[in-house]
């Protein structure tokens, strides 16, 4: 499909998306002038296909003073948020598991942060809950040296056998160890306390008491004076593309309460217990901790 909308305001492009309906892999091709791009800006309709499920292609020079913007409509049934409810579901064979979050720069940025804000460096046991193939450790070790690294306990937990195993064959070092096991029941495994607790999108899951868990693991698990990073997904992974804007229940569209109220939750708890509390980021929202001392 190709239109031509050059001079067009934004709210006349807006409501042109709004009116017309593509199917999946269906190309959307746009004529603009340059004038146009250099007042609305690439990031701008980066952000347009973001809104419509679809992927901006690289544009195409039509003339001297006008482009061709190519849309590209995502399949929306091609999602692991629609698979079958099971512990495979992040396995090694399924959907998710193909998804590298840290290769997003919103992403990748903001947990780099996040890690320097809590200092890192001078954290020696790290657990991190719902670990999949262990991509958060490997950010960790990129960030430090490598003497730096193996000084320091790495436990990763996922109910995920498939992905545990790859991750225990993509970490060679002896510091680094996964387990299979459910959250739920997270004392059976006596693991003791840890200065460092990571958990990206793990404990919004459906069958976990956010509040319930998160005191437990903060009374249980975390270290006196240890340190907190919390990942929110704000986004969907759809077709291999990760698109702002959480789905919540029984809305068509990005509604941010639930994961707005676990947020505030956690952020007062944990300043109540005199830690200095940030929440950063974009697709994903991190809430990072440490204490005041």
């Amino acid at each position: 499909m190709s239109v031509e909308l050059k001079g067009k305001s934004s709210k006349d492009i807006l409501e042109w998306f709004e009116n017309h309906e593509s199917k999946a892999g269906d190309i959307v091709e746009l004529e603009v002038l340059q004038s146009d791009m250099d007042r609305i800006g690439y990031k701008a309709f980066v952000d347009l296909a973001q809104i419509f499920f679809m992927k901006m292609l690289t544009p195409v020079q039509k003339e001297k003073d006008s482009l061709i913007l190519r849309f590209e409509k995502l399949n929306l049934e091609t999602s692991f948020h629609k698979a079958l409810k099971s512990s495979e579901k992040y396995g090694a064979d399924s959907e998710f598991f193909n998804i590298d979050k840290t290769a997003q720069f919103s992403f990748l940025y903001h947990y780099r942060q996040a890690l320097k804000f809590i200092n890192i460096e001078n954290k020696k046991r790290v657990l991190n809950l719902g670990v999949n193939r262990g991509d958060e450790f490997k950010v960790i070790q990129e960030m430090l040296s490598a003497e730096e690294f193996i000084s320091k306990e790495f436990v990763g937990i996922d109910y995920c056998a498939s992905a545990i195993e790859f991750a225990k064959k993509d970490f060679s070092t002896s510091n680094v160890d996964f387990k299979c096991h459910d959250i739920n029941t997270l004392d059976e495994l006596e693991l003791g306390k840890f200065d460092l607790i990571i958990s990206i999108g793990t404990l919004q899951s459906t069958n976990i008491n956010f509040n319930t868990t998160f005191m437990s693991l903060y009374q249980n698990h975390l270290q006196n004076g240890g340190a907190v990073i919390l990942g929110f997904p704000n986004c969907r992974w759809i077709d291999g593309e990760m698109i702002y804007g959480a789905k919540a229940p029984n809305y068509a569209f990005s509604e941010m309460s639930l994961v707005l109220k676990d947020i505030h939750f956690c952020k007062k708890y944990l300043q109540q217990k005199k830690y200095r509390v940030t929440v950063t980021g974009k697709d994903y929202l991190f809430l990072s901790a440490r204490k005041i001392f």
